[in-house]
C-alpha cells in the first residue's frame, strides 16, 4: 500500500461517500449505485480506484460481488496521521 494511492482515492467526494456507505457493512455494486445519481459505469470506476488503493476489497458470493472496507489500511493511515500530529520523527521512504 502506498499512501499516495490512498490519498488520491480519498480526494474524491463520491469515493468518500462510498466508504461511508460501506462502514455499515458489505454491499453489492448495485446497492452502492442506488445511493447515487450517476451511471453504473461511474460507480464501477470508483470501486476500481478504491480497490487499487486497498481501501476496499471484494468478496464473491454466487453471482454477486460484495465490497467491504479494508479497515487495516484505514488504521495505517490514521496511525500515520496521529504520528504526524504528535511530531513523530520517523519518516516513511518510498
Amino acid at each position: 500500500m502506498t499512501f499516495a494511492k490512498s490519498f488520491k482515492a480519498l480526494s474524491d467526494p463520491e469515493r468518500r461517500r462510498i466508504l461511508e456507505l460501506l462502514k455499515s457493512g458489505s454491499m453489492s455494486a448495485g446497492e452502492i449505485a442506488s445511493h447515487f445519481d450517476t451511471t453504473a459505469a461511474t460507480i464501477s470506476y470508483h470501486l476500481k480506484v478504491l480497490k487499487q488503493a486497498d481501501l476496499i476489497f471484494e468478496k464473491k458470493e454466487k453471482n454477486y460481488i460484495y465490497y467491504q472496507l479494508n479497515v487495516t489500511v484505514l488504521e495505517s493511515i490514521m496511525l500515520w496521521i496521529t504520528n504526524l500530529k504528535e511530531g513523530d520523527s520517523n519518516v516513511e521512504k518510498e
